[in-house]
């Protein structure tokens, strides 16, 4: 999981939550789609990587 995508997560969530203090709708959404486009990038991170350690032999999970 890369750093980027983390922040990238925490900020989407923290728009959000502006969004829903200001009741500001649209920053509410734009932050949902944030937070979950980046929870989407490593999910998918940690499928090629689980992908890979296969083909490698290596069946051990990472954390």
């Amino acid at each position: 999981m890369g750093l980027g995508d983390k922040f990238d997560e925490i900020k989407g969530a923290a728009k959000e939550k502006l969004g829903d203090a200001t009741d500001d709708r649209r920053t509410q959404a734009e932050g949902n789609i944030e937070k979950n486009t980046a929870k989407a990038k490593q999910g998918a991170e940690n499928f090629k990587e689980g992908v890979q350690d296969r083909i490698d032999g290596d069946d051990a999970p990472r954390a």
